[in-house]
């Protein structure tokens, strides 16, 4: 296999398992995000998956997401605003954290409202967090 080279003597793109070290999560994780249609690859002649640099920050934006509690369907709706090739950058963030902001702000008090609560509803025994 001959390999061509990029900018600087780095290949232009990743094996499925370089895009799994470099993105911090296991390549199971990276299949199911393609089959999800959050992130792209190509396939070689030999039939390998191969990833562009650009597939690292996707999947750092996915997970970011992810960790604050956007649900994959959202994720999915936000990434298919931006060109399929390019990397979410730092305006594309906060376009997009701007539009989920409500929504996190309203379940972060949510959160807040039952941790201050969860002692009292414990306390008394009656394992009902209606009020």
């Amino acid at each position: 296999m001959k390999l061509t080279l990029g900018q600087a003597g780095i290949p232009p793109t990743l094996s499925v398992g370089e895009a799994a070290r470099r993105s911090g999560v296991p390549v199971s994780t990276l299949h199911f995000y393609e089959a999800k249609g959050l992130i792209s690859s190509h396939r070689t002649q030999g039939n390998q998956r191969r990833y562009t640099r650009d597939m690292l920050r996707r999947v750092a934006f996915i997970r970011v997401s992810q960790r604050v509690g956007i649900p994959l369907a959202d994720i999915g709706a936000a990434l298919a605003t931006l060109p399929g090739t390019a990397a979410p950058t730092r305006a594309d963030w906060a376009r997009l954290s701007a539009a989920w902001r409500a929504d996190l702000d309203e379940r972060m008090e949510q959160l807040k409202k039952l941790r201050d609560t969860l002692d009292d509803c414990i306390g008394c025994g009656c394992l009902s967090i209606d009020r």
